[in-house]
Formats: C-alpha cells, sequence, structure tokens
C-alpha cells in the first residue's frame, strides 16, 4: 500500500491559541505540519514569516513542511532551514532554475518539494522529476484557504503518479485545497499519499475525528 500521510494546514490554525492547535496535531494521528508561507506577490494574500515557523518547530514533535508561494525563493533557503524547515516546497511558476533550486535545498540537509498551479501541466515537471521529493498539486489557485476543490485535478494526479511510476522514482505527490474527509479516498486513489487539510480540520468540531478520518479514508 502506497505511503498515506496527512498534513494539516497550520494557515487554518487559531493564532490566538496556536499552542493548543500544535498540541492537538501533535497528538493527532496527522504526519506533518503544513506550514503556507505567502509574500502577498506571488499570490495575492500575506500569511506568516519565520517567527510563526519558529515557534511551531519549537513546540511541534512532526516534522514541518513550509510551502513557499513567493517570489525569489532561493534568497531564503537557508533562513527556512534554520527556523525548523523539514520539507521545503518551492513553485515551478517562480523558478527559473529549478533544478538548481531544488539541488539547493537537499544540500542544506532537506526534502525538496516543487509545487504546480492549477493551470501548470504536470507534463512540465519531467525533467526535473528526479531532483525532487515531492511534488504538490495545488487543487485551488493559491493564495487563500477555504476554497472549493478544482475537479480536474484528479486527472492532473493520475497523469503525474503515471510519470513517476514510470521513471522508477518514489517521489511523493501532495495535494493541497478542498481538501477533506469526502475526497480523501478517490485522492489516494488518483495516486496521492500526502494530503493537506486546513478547512477541514481546523473548522470542525472535532479535528482529531477529520483527521483520522482522512488519514484511513
Amino acid at each position: 500500500m502506497m505511503t498515506r500521510l496527512v498534513a494539516p494546514s497550520m494557515l487554518s490554525a487559531d493564532f490566538a491559541n496556536l499552542s493548543c492547535d500544535i498540541e492537538m496535531v501533535n497528538k493527532s494521528q496527522a504526519d506533518w505540519f503544513h506550514l503556507d508561507i505567502m509574500d502577498g506577490v506571488f499570490v495575492p494574500n500575506i500569511s506568516f514569516g519565520f517567527p510563526i515557523v519558529e515557534r511551531v518547530k519549537s513546540l511541534a514533535t512532526k516534522p514541518l513542511d513550509v510551502h513557499l508561494m513567493i517570489v525569489d525563493p532561493d534568497r531564503y533557503l537557508e533562513r527556512f532551514r534554520d527556523a525548523g524547515a523539514d520539507w521545503l516546497t518551492v513553485h515551478y511558476e517562480a523558478c527559473p532554475h529549478l533544478n538548481r533550486t531544488l539541488s539547493q535545498i537537499k544540500a542544506l540537509g532537506m526534502k525538496a518539494g516543487v509545487s504546480v498551479n492549477p493551470h501548470t501541466p504536470v507534463e512540465n515537471l519531467i525533467d526535473i522529476l528526479e531532483y525532487a521529493d515531492m511534488v504538490l498539486i495545488m487543487s485551488v489557485n493559491p493564495g487563500f484557504g477555504g476554497q472549493s476543490f478544482i475537479s480536474n485535478s484528479i486527472s492532473r494526479i493520475e497523469r503525474l503518479r503515471k510519470l513517476i511510476d514510470s521513471k522508477g522514482l518514489s517521489t511523493l505527490i501532495e495535494v493541497d485545497g478542498g481538501v477533506g474527509p469526502g475526497n480523501a479516498k478517490q485522492l489516494y486513489e488518483a495516486g496521492a499519499n500526502v494530503l493537506v487539510a486546513g478547512s477541514a480540520v481546523f473548522k470542525t468540531d472535532n479535528p482529531f475525528d477529520a483527521i483520522e478520518r482522512i488519514k484511513n479514508a
């Protein structure tokens, strides 16, 4: 059976009670913490920066999966490593020298991910898959939480899974955007390994149950 991981998105957490939500994820069946870094330039929103990443790292008992939705991410790779990132994902659309960026992330001791926006064909990644530990498929247009899942994301996951398998690689597929207990099974069956869920976890009465249902869909 393929790897099935759940990474709650801290963008949807309660920042007035952040330590409580971090403790919930620590105690839950979740596998990673997902942290979205937005700069207001690459995406039309601003989230949080190094102090929050460092704070989560100081309390987390699970790896930090940091997703950079920013222009010129190369400037900050080392800073995010120092802040506590275990996995660091950059956008295909933001990196003119992508294999160099992914290689640098790995040289800094982190796992390297590459993300593609909904309009970017997954086939564009064929020549850099061997440099990536993970590919993150955005199933909404990045920038805001709580958006509806874009339905053609399923076929994109299936096509990417075939590409990865045809090359004999062990690259993980992560999916972020509109993910919840209702579509988790379909996403795993399409070939996804890691599901990022924000609103579906933190905006429910029972986050523990939501995480368990996503993981065991």
